[in-house]
């Protein structure tokens, strides 16, 4: 054992890293020099933050679960026989009710073109400011933080917790890690409630799962849910989004020199080192190797370690560590949002590198974002309420007539999205003398029952003497579909096939 130096005192050796700032014991627990291809996990305890950012993220933990578990109880009046939830995805009618929007089945693509603007505004957003969704939208990123907020309320802080996990099992200790984890399963449970919500009438669900007459498959997706979301929030945490989620490794493609992300900037900190009483600035950087930046990491990197799959963007380091500037009397920012290209402009002493917003890949994300909202935007202005589908006879394209004639069978699908009945016309156009008949149907209009599909079977016959003018193997010719109400029409091209088409090999 050394002895101590003489011109040194006890108060030296105090655990500070300047006047009046702890010098926290804390290791990166993911940095690159210390993990292993299957390592065993370590705990992370992250410390609680306090600043802006974390102001940002407990205002976008409230907004974003406010939305989640309130949205299926909001209302909508949609008329007689419809739901009145504002958001359902309506499996059993095939449909999804988005508030004034009625999405069928035939209309899927609107569900790609959302999935498309949302994939590329988080495309321009990343390219922007890095992985912010993750470090603040990120549903594993809300409920994690949920989940730790709930354990900060049973256990405490950081320090309490890590001191609780190595005393041995008393009644204090097994009340608190109880109540941590029943509280876990409340929220996952309540977050499946809310899921299953989604998919029928959310109060009729809830007495039904209250009462035990609830259908089986809506209390298997709760217990899943419930279990994922104790699952992942709460004991996973961090590992889904180093080892689960694809986008760390994604990102990589989206951004470039001019990103903003959350950066140490090594100029001004470095060389760092505790600060002593009485000591100068001179010669020396801004950090005193505190280590508050990692205490309160959720991910348990150190961001001075530079830019890091591991790092979310959520920066709490940057709140951690402008709390200690305050404390030391030196600048704020010392970690910070930058890019990497005014860093390196720093670094080779050069002038100062504005940061740029507006570049080729901003530029083509927004774009293209435009670009399918106008798509989109435009369909749903211009959607029709009748569809009509026509499918001809598979099995037997054609048959002779003793008489000479032909005759082709077709299925006429007309989808009426109306919520009252709709009376239309069928007739063909193109065949000359064709004759039409709707089986099981006599003449006159048609009726489409509201918001519901009609399917008719039709026979088109051409008489034997108008045979010879069909173009051989097969003619083109009309569907027409008039709706008597508003005397609009729909067209639809088929093939009718003709005796002609026994040559064809």
């Amino acid at each position: 054992m050394t002895s101590m130096p003489k011109d040194l005192k006890p108060a030296d050796f105090i655990n500070e890293a300047a006047p009046g700032v702890e010098k926290l014991d804390v290791a990166a627990i993911n940095r690159k020099d210390r993990r292993e291809l299957y390592a065993v996990r370590q705990k992370i305890y992250p410390r609680l933050a306090h600043g802006t950012f974390r102001n940002v993220k407990w205002l976008v933990m409230a907004i974003t679960l406010t939305i989640y578990y309130v949205l299926p109880w909001l209302r909508w009046d949609r008329g007689p026989n419809l739901p009145d939830q504002a958001v359902l995805l309506d499996f059993a009618h095939g449909r999804l009710f988005l508030f004034f929007i009625e999405i069928w089945p035939q209309e899927l693509y609107y569900i790609t073109g959302l999935l498309v603007i949302s994939a590329l505004g988080l495309f321009l957003v990343t390219a922007l400011a890095g992985r912010v969704w993750c470090g603040y939208a990120c549903p594993q990123t809300v409920w994690t933080d949920l989940m730790i907020a709930v354990e900060r309320f049973w256990q405490g802080d950081r320090n309490a917790r890590i001191r609780l996990d190595k005393e041995p099992w008393t009644a204090s200790k097994i009340f608190k890690k109880v109540m941590t984890h029943l509280s876990w399963l409340v929220i996952g449970l309540a977050t499946g409630g809310a899921l299953v919500f989604y998919f029928r009438d959310a109060p009729t669900l809830a007495k039904e799962l209250v009462t035990g007459t609830a259908p089986a498959i809506a209390y298997l997706f709760l217990g899943i849910f419930t279990f994922t979301t104790y699952l992942l929030g709460g004991i996973a945490r961090e590992q889904v989004c180093i080892y689960m989620c694809p986008w760390p490794r994604i990102q990589s493609a989206m951004v470039d020199r001019h990103t903003l992300l959350v950066s140490y900037r090594a100029d001004r900190g470095e060389p760092r080192g505790p600060l002593r009483k009485g000591q100068g600035w001179e010669g020396r950087g801004d950090c005193i190797d505190c280590k508050a930046c990692v205490a309160v990491c959720p991910m348990g990197i150190d961001i001075r370690d530079g830019l890091q799959l591991e790092c979310i963007q959520c920066a709490l380091c940057i709140d951690a560590c402008n709390e200690v500037m305050d404390k030391i009397g030196r600048p704020r920012g010392l970690i910070a949002y930058d890019t990497v290209a005014k860093q390196e402009a720093k670094a080779a002493g050069g002038g100062h590198e504005p940061v740029k917003l507006v570049r080729p890949r901003t530029i083509l994300y927004a774009v293209l974002i435009v670009l399918v909202v106008g798509v989109m935007g435009f369909g749903l202005l211009n959607r029709t309420t009748l569809e009509v589908n026509v499918l001809h006879d598979r099995g037997v394209l054609f048959v002779p007539l003793s008489d000479g004639g032909v005759r082709n069978g077709y299925t006429v699908k007309v989808l009426n999205k109306r919520h009252e009945p709709v009376d239309v016309i069928l007739r063909v156009e193109g065949l000359p003398g064709a004759e039409m008949r709707v089986i099981g149907h006599d003449a006159g209009p048609i009726s489409v029952p509201a918001d519901n599909l009609r399917e008719v079977r039709v026979l088109v016959t051409v008489p034997p003497e108008h045979v010879k003018s069909l173009t051989p193997p097969s003619t083109n010719f009309e569907f027409i579909v008039k709706d008597v109400a508003s005397d609009t029409e729909m067209r639809r091209d088929a093939i009718f096939q003709s005796a002609a088409a026994r040559s064809k090999p």
